[in-house]
């Protein structure tokens, strides 16, 4: 029984938490829009409410019956219901409370409550959470007693524990409130008498939800005392510009009317109320204050002073920014400089420039760095502004010369490989080339983005041919060197060797080496190293 009492209690709370959440979204929306009224700047001092109030009595009662039998009546919820209560607080947080209920006959229950206790409260920004003790007496109707009667009225002791939130409603100046909910659980004890017919105990456990508006009274402490606060703007200037103060009053009483008086030594201030002009035409440079006044009366804390600063400056000099366009050219190219140059007093400017290289023309806020004759690098101009009052600035600006681009790459020469060892196989790649051909291979293996071009020369072209391939065949298999980055070519040379290059990326060969045929590597086969083969070799060279 318990278990479900605490249960349903525990939804009724939770319900009265979203409605709280849903009131306080509300508010928070309310003030960063159009900001509410003011809670008032003291908590009450008395609290009376009235409202709605919802009663779930959870218990039974057991009757002996005359037949020998126990009816066992159970209480059912009383859907309407009543509830006032009033709280005196001692201080911001603690008071003490009464509070009656009255939940009338419905079905065959009904119980009135007469309790007091103490209260807890905790007053924030337009809502206060709150939780109370009571202790009291129920008038309690029990249950249907069929076919007799239902359980006469009897008073019983009670005892009430719970809380809940007021909202502050921006009506008779905060003194009106909205308690969005309050959610109780109560324990009552009665006795009906001799269990016989009419008789029995009760101790039904209460869940309680009310809701209502609540009026609050008189305040805890007084009002805080009225405070001033004083701006200069702007809080810098120069001779005969104006000087606007501004008074900024709170904890006025908004029933009253307040009355600004200001002030200063050596200043005149005109106005009369909460915005004031400083005439500094006359005023030599220095620092100035000037003082503020507001009142509402004549009691302590309803008047308050403030004071501020402002200074008078002498003639600033002028500034000056320098930029470069472009900021990088080429050898001999020209770029534009432009000065801006600003005097806060506006007085009139006349510019000069100079430039650590190059040459640099112009008198006005623009002029011409020319480059010609200019080494490669960063080149430095500077800008000059001088106003009629003898005051100058200068600003630095760059522009870079590029250097001249890079010569294109061109074809390395490697090492040559001769053929006139071996006279029974003479396009036949030695022992002798190794050498040289694995310096070949290191040179394309360092450099991966190049490509290799084998020269074979000869008297003979399909020799020289053969002997081209035939190197390109080692270099491949023996080294491991890409075929497709290897290309074979004939010279015009009537030497005996093969000539090795290697042609960078964005190198011409056709445009550093002349004089060389490409090769048509499918109609040349090529020939083993190894001796099986020297017979064949043989016929295939004396052809």
């Amino acid at each position: 029984m318990h278990s479900r009492l605490f249960s349903n209690l525990s939804r009724i709370l939770l319900v009265g938490c979203a409605v709280g959440l849903g009131a306080s979204s509300m508010y928070g929306q309310t003030s960063s829009s159009t900001p509410a009224a003011p809670t008032g700047p003291n908590p009450s001092r008395i609290d009376i409410f009235a409202g709605y109030s919802y009663l779930a009595p959870k218990g039974t009662v057991d009757t002996a019956l005359p037949d020998g039998t126990t009816y066992t009546g159970t209480f059912d919820s009383i859907d309407y219901g009543a509830i006032a209560s009033g709280a005196y607080y001692f201080n911001k947080y603690v008071g003490g409370q009464v509070e009656f209920g009255f939940h009338p006959q419905d079905k065959n229950d009904g119980a009135t409550t007469y309790q007091g206790g103490i209260i807890f409260r905790y007053p924030v920004q337009g809502m206060t959470p709150f939780v109370h003790g009571l202790a009291g007496a129920v008038d309690l109707e029990g249950p249907d007693n069929p076919p007799y009667t239902t359980l006469r009225s009897t008073i019983g002791p009670a005892l009430t524990v719970g809380g809940g939130l007021d909202y502050d409603l921006p009506f008779f100046h905060n003194h009106l409130g909205l308690r969005l909910f309050q959610a109780d659980y109560e324990y009552f004890h009665v006795n009906y008498g001799p269990e016989a017919v009419y008789g029995g105990r009760a101790n039904p456990g209460n869940a309680r939800l009310s809701a209502g508006l609540v009026f609050k009274m008189g305040s805890i402490v007084p009002p805080p005392p009225v405070q001033y606060a004083c701006s200069a703007t702007p809080s810098s200037v120069f001779p005969g510009e104006p000087v606007t103060v501004t008074g900024t009053a709170s904890n006025l009483n908004p029933k009253k009317t307040a009355t600004y008086n200001w002030g200063g030594q050596g200043v005149t201030v005109s106005g009369t109320d909460s915005t004031g002009k400083v005439d500094t035409a006359s005023l030599s440079a220095g620092t100035y204050t000037v003082t503020g006044h507001v009142s509402e009366g004549n009691k302590p804390g309803e008047s308050a002073d403030c004071s501020a600063q402002f200074t008078v400056k002498d003639y600033e000099p002028p500034t000056v920014s320098c930029v470069a366009n472009p900021t990088e050219v080429k050898p001999g190219d020209s770029a534009t400089i432009t000065a801006q140059g600003v005097s806060p007093q506006n007085r009139p400017l006349t510019y000069s420039y100079t430039a650590s290289s190059g040459t640099v023309s112009g008198s006005g806020s623009t002029a011409t760095l020319s480059t010609t004759g200019a080494p490669s690098g960063a080149i430095t101009v500077t800008c000059n502004v001088a106003d009629d009052k003898g005051h100058t600035a200068s600003a630095t600006t760059s522009v870079n010369v590029a250097a001249p681009p890079p010569p294109p790459p061109s074809t390395q020469t490697l090492c040559a490989i001769q053929f006139n060892h071996d006279k029974r196989r003479p396009a036949r790649v030695d022992n002798d080339a190794k050498g040289c051909l694995d310096d070949v291979a290191l040179n394309a293996q360092r450099s991966s983005d190049a490509s290799l071009v084998v020269v074979g020369n000869s008297a003979k072209p399909k020799l020289a041919a053969q002997r081209a391939v035939n190197t390109k065949d080692y270099l491949v298999k023996e080294k491991g060197i890409d075929a497709s980055r290897i290309s074979v070519r004939t010279g015009s040379s009537g030497t005996d060797e093969v000539n090795n290059y290697l042609v960078p990326a964005g190198a011409n060969f056709d445009h550093d080496v002349t004089g060389t045929t490409p090769v048509d590597e499918a109609s040349v086969k090529v020939q083993p190293r190894n001796g099986h083969a020297r017979p064949h070799h043989k016929k295939k060279a004396a052809k």
